[in-house]
């Protein structure tokens, strides 16, 4: 996006949840404070001349038949210069249980990118209880509790509420102008869990990452809990079989980790070349049950050089994807997917999301599974000959 000469702001909340504030319910939505709060904002001038342009995605102009509303939502956090999220514990929308919201998700990326743009106003928190939305909210609210940074107390009216954001904007805009939007982007990864995370020793951090992999996976619309002989588990355990049902297809999906970075020998040997056990899972494959499929959660950033070393051969298909690599060899029918960023459990959560909405997006779910399938035949044959 060129540069504009005012400064760009985004509202973030949820669109249709009413605000419950002097002690009333069914007050004005998130959606008409947005409007009301953009106009206004809008209105200031500096010297004469506007100063704002605010970013709400109900004005939002149509993008692109490639863009989905969340790629829409995510770059106006990427490219605004203040952030402003009205807080009120719902994580938002998502398309699987185990996913984050995308309300969880925008701020999630502001913290991530350039938490020195953000600016929280906290309203009452919304309670959660034991449904899928009711967890991504709870996974929401822990993670804001572990964002330690000053947000004032909890508004209690709606005219507190525009007031603190008024109040927010002015202590951003000189923040700002200060220190410069560059400056605050050298924070990333510094706070909250992905500090936690940091401070793990490698066998913890891959134990954490392989966990989040794991419950994941095990939340999504589709899964089958298997033990390591095929039959029925009934809860998840390291022993579990995670299978996911894609196209008429069972595919195991076994989840690993690399602690730090891939250029980082002793980290990255912690995972080795996974498929050459494979036949381990054998027994897991009757009917039409496939795999199995490696996700493979990297504590940075991996490349298709780094993904191909890691296969050993480079004559494969290596995708560099919006949530890593995809890896697959059409001949021995081994499928890498390799997770980057998995530095807290937001962005882990978020890179598994984000694969799952690639193979549905490209239509390459398909292939994976029939790619799986061939693997499971193969494993068998290799299991049979070592036997």
């Amino acid at each position: 996006m060129a540069l504009s000469r005012n400064i760009r702001i985004m509202i973030s909340s949820r669109c249709d949840d009413p605000l419950s504030l002097d002690g009333k319910k069914g007050g004005p939505t998130f959606s008409d404070i947005r409007k009301e709060l953009k106009q206004e904002i809008e209105a200031q001038q500096l010297f004469g001349a506007p100063a704002f342009e605010v970013w709400i995605n109900e004005e939002a102009p149509p993008q692109g038949g490639t863009w989905d509303s969340w790629d829409t939502c995510l770059n106006a956090v990427k490219d605004c210069d203040i952030l402003i999220a009205l807080y009120n514990g719902n994580a938002g929308w998502a398309s699987e249980a185990g996913d984050i919201g995308i309300c969880h998700d925008e701020l999630s990326t502001a913290y991530s990118t350039t938490p020195d743009k953000v600016r929280l106003v906290a309203l009452p928190e919304i309670a959660v209880d034991n449904s899928a939305a009711g967890k991504r909210n709870q996974r929401f609210q822990e993670y804001v509790k572990t964002q330690t940074r000053f947000r004032g107390g909890t508004v209690k009216t709606v005219d507190d509420l525009k007031q603190r954001v008024r109040e927010a904007l002015r202590e951003a805009v000189v923040r700002l102008a200060q220190g410069g939007v560059l400056e605050g982007s050298r924070g990333q990864y510094s706070i909250g869990q992905a500090l936690d995370w940091n401070r793990m020793n490698f066998v913890e951090r891959q134990a954490a990452m392989i966990a989040v992999l794991r419950d994941a996976l095990a939340q999504r619309t589709g899964i089958v809990l298997r033990k390591p002989d095929g039959q029925p588990a009934a809860v998840v355990d390291p022993t579990t079989r995670l299978f996911l049902k894609l196209a008429s297809h069972e595919v195991l999906f076994v989840p690993d980790a690399v602690p730090a970075a891939m250029s980082v020998a002793a980290a990255r040997e912690m995972v080795g070349q996974p498929f050459l056990k494979d036949h381990n899972y054998s027994t897991a494959f009757t009917n039409k049950r496939g795999g199995p499929v490696h996700l493979i959660g990297c504590h940075k950033s991996i490349t298709e050089a780094q993904a191909m070393k890691l296969l050993g051969f480079p004559d494969a298909t290596v995708v560099s994807t919006p949530f890593g690599v995809y890896v697959a060899d059409n001949v021995q029918k081994i499928q890498l997917v390799l997770i980057a960023n998995c530095r807290d459990e937001a962005n882990t959560r978020h890179g598994v999301q984000r694969f799952f909405e690639w193979l549905r997006q490209t239509g390459e779910g398909t292939l994976l599974a029939q790619r799986a399938a061939a693997r499971a035949r193969i494993v068998n044959s290799i299991a049979k000959e070592s036997s």
